[in-house]
């Protein structure tokens, strides 16, 4: 069985960075997924692609893998770049602004 351990992105809704220091380690689909006549629903047979395993460290997660006999690829997190603007928040309401307010 295939796995993927990879560190996860902060999503659209969050700010800070919180909840992206763990490591998570999930299934590869092992059978495609189908749609159900009836309902039109999609559903699969595999259940182990409903699994999410979080550790706190990339060697956790590669132990428990190896320990399981799991094959698994590791996914390396990309670095973000810092957004710091040089006055900050209180700079959009400063008296000496050079440009036009656009608000």
């Amino acid at each position: 069985m295939r796995a993927r351990i990879y560190q996860p992105a902060k999503t659209a809704m969050q700010s800070g960075t919180a909840k992206t220091h763990t490591w998570v380690l999930e299934f590869a689909p092992a059978s495609k997924r189908e749609i159900d006549p009836l309902m039109g629903w999609t559903s699969s047979t595999d259940t182990q692609s409903q699994v999410r395993l979080r550790f706190e460290t990339r060697e956790a997660a590669e132990a428990y893998a190896t320990d399981h006999g799991l094959d698994y690829d590791v996914i390396e997190p990309k670095a973000r770049k810092a957004n710091i603007r040089p006055r900050g928040y209180g700079e959009n309401f400063a008296t000496d602004r050079k440009g036009a307010w656009t608000h």
